[in-house]
């Protein structure tokens, strides 16, 4: 396994390049999909908050195309390692969702190129190191480690 560090210095050269996409919801669908697009342009990596995105019932990374959400992976990945806070539980679980939701169908994963992936499985494989207690605590240790095994899959 890697250290956290090392996960995020991983993701921040696999993703960091990545440019700004212009929207990053069918923001023409609905008031709410018009509204979660608004955040997510009006915020650069390094301004987004654990506010804009820690609501599982509000959370405008579920609209996201899978640009916008690889675009802002380095925050997201970050929002992951920060001790829970103003009332919201660890990111962690909510990252699972975006990384994990589909299987091989994600996604997020299918857009990935295989150093992107390498970068996800090292920061899912940092996660469950950093967090293995809180992990437990949920029983969702089958999930995390099958999102390990999808990502690893796309190793070089």
């Amino acid at each position: 396994m890697v250290t956290q560090s090392e996960a995020l210095t991983a993701v921040d050269l696999a993703f960091g390049p990545l440019p700004k996409p212009e929207h990053f919801t069918n923001f023409e669908h609905c008031e709410e999909c018009a509204e979660h697009d608004e955040l997510l342009r009006s915020h650069t990596r390094e301004t987004l908050a654990l506010e804009d995105v820690g609501n599982p019932g509000w959370d405008p990374m579920c609209f996201s195309s899978p640009e916008g959400l690889a675009f802002y992976l380095p925050s997201l990945a970050r929002f992951a390692f920060d001790e829970p806070h103003n009332g919201y539980d660890w990111y962690g679980h909510q990252l699972l969702f975006h990384l994990y939701s589909g299987g091989l169908d994600n996604g997020l994963y299918t857009y990935c190129n295989s150093m992107q992936r390498e970068a996800v499985a090292a920061l899912i494989g940092a996660m469950i190191e950093s967090n293995l207690a809180v992990i437990e605590s949920s029983s969702s240790e089958d999930e995390f480690l099958r999102a390990h095994e999808i990502w690893s899959r796309g190793r070089s």
